[in-house]
């Protein structure tokens, strides 16, 4: 009788083993999986930022002030991605890049770190959002 169960017991193994494993799909295209390959590129363990092109000048530039965590959660454009940089040195007196450094790390986040619209929901219209109780105090 315990043969029977460890004979069950090891059918039953091997058949989860081998039910759990996934078969490639057949019906994914060639480039689709060429765009998946691409966009596994690896990250760097310390800061999650994709380790492709100009990583490290944007590690070293962006990560002086912030987590790498506020970049990778963000996408945009290479427009979109300047205005954030012009915003940081405006108010939180980021310093000027040399315009041959600031158009590599904007080409890096564009690249890596683009608009995704499954991503975000669209902004709410101002005429549907509450009023805002500290708009007369921040006003001041």
């Amino acid at each position: 009788m315990r043969r029977l169960h460890a004979s069950l017991l090891w059918v039953a193994l091997v058949l989860l083993i081998g039910c759990s494993r996934e078969e490639p799909a057949s019906n994914v295209s060639d480039s689709a999986r060429e765009e998946t390959v691409i966009a596994q590129v690896e990250t760097d363990p310390l800061t999650g930022l994709k380790m492709a092109g100009d990583w490290e000048l944007v590690r070293g530039n962006c990560t002086a002030c912030h987590s790498a965590k506020l970049i990778t959660q963000q996408r945009g454009t290479a427009e979109q991605w300047l205005a954030m940089i012009r915003w940081m040195q405006k108010k939180q007196n980021l310093w000027q890049f040399d315009p041959d450094t600031e158009s590599r790390i904007i080409a890096y986040l564009a690249d890596n770190y683009p608009p995704d619209a499954a991503r975000r929901r669209a902004a709410i219209p101002r005429d549907l959002m509450p009023p805002n109780p500290y708009a007369y105090a921040s006003a001041n």
